[in-house]
């Protein structure tokens, strides 16, 4: 019997029934959690995940476990309590560092953004980025409102780590 598709295998079951086994749900079967988590990451746009993310996928201690892995292996960087960014190593140094664009203050925007947390940039800061000032700071300063306490580090950028 020939069939068209040619990601489809044909399977003949008694006598009179016939049914069509796709390989795309055969491999969805049979990922694993951290392959499914990975390919979420590989996937997505966003450079910054939280573990709240991954919650249709497994469960939190699980989720969790696998996050983790992927530390380990080099495949993120942990930037706060729950919170996770790409990377990549670093060419010169070899170092893992973000794997943004952006660099590390894209990530902490991105991850305050992603928290829902309102901010603002410095004075200075914020000169620069309306046109109005041609000076550059080394370093974007960002203001959050006094509630917002989480510790969030990326590479020698940071937020509240007083």
């Amino acid at each position: 019997m020939v069939f068209n598709s040619v990601m489809s295998y044909v399977c003949i079951v008694k006598m009179s029934y016939v049914c069509y086994i796709d390989v795309y749900a055969i491999r969805s079967f049979t990922m694993t959690i951290t392959s499914k988590v990975k390919a979420r990451i590989n996937r997505s746009k966003w450079y910054v995940f939280a573990r709240a993310d991954f919650t249709d996928i497994a469960g939190y201690d699980q989720v969790g476990r696998v996050l983790k892995k992927l530390v380990d292996a080099g495949d993120l960087l942990r930037i706060g309590y729950g919170l996770y960014t790409k990377a990549r190593k670093n060419r010169i140094t070899g170092n893992l560092m973000p794997a943004s664009p952006a660099g590390a203050d894209g990530v902490i925007i991105e991850a305050i953004e992603k928290l829902g947390i309102d901010y603002k940039f410095d004075e200075f800061s914020q000169r620069s980025i309306d046109g109005d000032s041609l000076q550059i700071p080394a370093s974007f300063q960002i203001i959050t409102n006094n509630r917002f306490k989480r510790k969030i580090v990326v590479s020698n950028s940071t937020i509240n780590a007083n």
